[in-house]
């Protein structure tokens, strides 16, 4: 009898698979999801498979690196893979398991190498994948050309990293070039991480997301961060008023004579970048609102740039101001976990403890993070009991988890093989 392998066995998730795409056909637009997709470990499965291990997602910055030999690693479910710069400042993305016994190659967060060497029988990769060494028990006739290690896409512009696990991943071209548009003046190939912190959050990563696509609870729950924040999401926010208009208006004629890129510029639902003004008097999202780095990031003229935001669907947003950079990482751990890795960024050249104090940059950010994870918490508590049932969104306050929702199933769908035109929604 032939050996069984994975290809020949009935899909497990056939079922689920059928019972999802229902389930997203027969939706109310403008409502929450049904409860399975926020705590079901099949729907869980799915969402890895078909979105985590399909979309481009941002895996870290090239100031991460910086040098040959220098790599990085994250998981992506069960999938382990590693980032690492090569010859000549190529960049190169793997699955991090050995075509050996299929070992994990590099264990840490981080680290510099000469060669990618695996811990457990030693064989050795080049920076390209290549194999050089397998030792001579293998044998005489044993191929070393036949065992490279796999490849994973990955593209970087405007200094991000982005990998997509899948065959054919989808078009990404407009959002790099207008990431290289947006972020030139930053100088994004100087800039160097100032503090790093991951939280795990109990809640399902899709809570996440929705939590960050408005500031309809920002009032209530975040006054760190509106010490410097507009609640308004960009500079066609519906509940915009007309004296934030006005402040629009004169703040995109500075930034237009200092040739600093502000015009809000959406590639579908999936990206968004805009720059939006901070509140009147403050420079920075800081805990005073001034500059939390003396030293502005790149060529920028002005610490007073509002902030950039930057949204790339699945699993980031940014916030990019003058003097540093926040920037955003969601990664699925299981339906109810989710790890948030923020990283602050700042010019290369900054000297810490002169022109920057590590706890004073983090210290909105490190405040909203835990109110945020708190949110997801209690919601996904409640998402838990047998009294849920979705609920509607508003259409000016959470038109951005409205939009992000219709991305997610209409993505989903596609990629479980239902076009996005099969989505029958009824008007709530």
């Amino acid at each position: 009898m032939d050996p069984i392998s994975p290809a020949h066995l009935d899909d497990p998730l056939a079922s689920a698979r059928k019972a999802t795409a229902e389930m997203l056909n027969q939706r109310r637009r403008h409502f929450s999801l049904p409860q399975p997709f926020y705590n079901d470990a099949r729907l869980f499965a799915l969402d890895m498979q078909e979105i985590f291990e399909k979309e481009w997602l941002f895996a870290g910055m090239t100031c991460e690196i910086p040098l040959k030999g220098n790599y990085m690693t994250l998981d992506v479910g069960d999938n382990p893979v590693i980032i690492v710069r090569g010859d000549n400042g190529r960049i190169h993305a793997f699955h991090n398991v050995c075509r050996h016994r299929g070992s994990r190659l590099c264990t840490g967060d981080k680290g510099k190498v000469a060669k990618l060497v695996c811990p457990y029988h030693q064989w050795t990769y080049e920076l390209d994948g290549r194999l050089l060494f397998a030792g001579s028990d293998m044998g005489a006739a044993f191929d070393l050309a036949a065992y490279g290690l796999k490849p994973v896409n990955v593209r970087s512009a405007g200094g991000y990293l982005f990998i997509s696990l899948a065959d054919a991943p989808p078009a990404i071209d407009d959002f790099l070039e207008s990431l290289e548009h947006y972020l030139a003046p930053y100088d994004m190939d100087n800039v160097k991480v100032a503090a790093e912190s991951s939280i795990l959050e109990h809640a399902n990563w899709k809570l996440v997301i929705e939590n960050n696509r408005e500031c309809y609870h920002c009032s209530g729950a975040h006054p760190e961060l509106l010490n410097s924040l507009q609640e308004f999401d960009d500079s066609d926010d519906p509940r915009a008023t007309p004296a934030y208009r006005a402040l629009v208006s004169r703040k995109q004629q500075q930034w237009e004579a200092m040739g600093v890129p502000w015009k809000l510029s959406r590639l579908g639902k999936r990206n968004r970048l805009t720059r939006t003004p901070l509140l009147e008097g403050t420079v920075s999202m800081t805990v005073d609102g001034q500059p939390g780095c003396r030293k502005l990031m790149g060529r920028l003229p002005s610490a007073d740039l509002g902030v950039l935001r930057i949204l790339h669907l699945p699993n980031s947003w940014n916030h990019f101001m003058g003097d540093h950079a926040v920037v955003f990482r969601v990664m699925p751990l299981g339906p109810q976990q989710t790890v948030v890795t923020t990283k602050w960024l700042v010019h290369q050249d900054a000297v810490e403890g002169v022109d920057y104090d590590p706890a004073h940059l983090r210290r909105v950010w490190d405040a909203t993070n835990q109110q945020d994870r708190r949110l997801a918490e209690e919601n996904q508590r409640g998402i838990n009991s047998r009294g849920y049932e979705p609920g509607p969104y508003s259409e000016t306050f959470e038109f951005g988890v409205i939009d992000f929702i219709d991305w997610y199933s209409e993505s989903l769908l596609e990629n479980l093989g239902h076009t996005a035109p099969h989505l029958r929604v009824v008007e709530g």
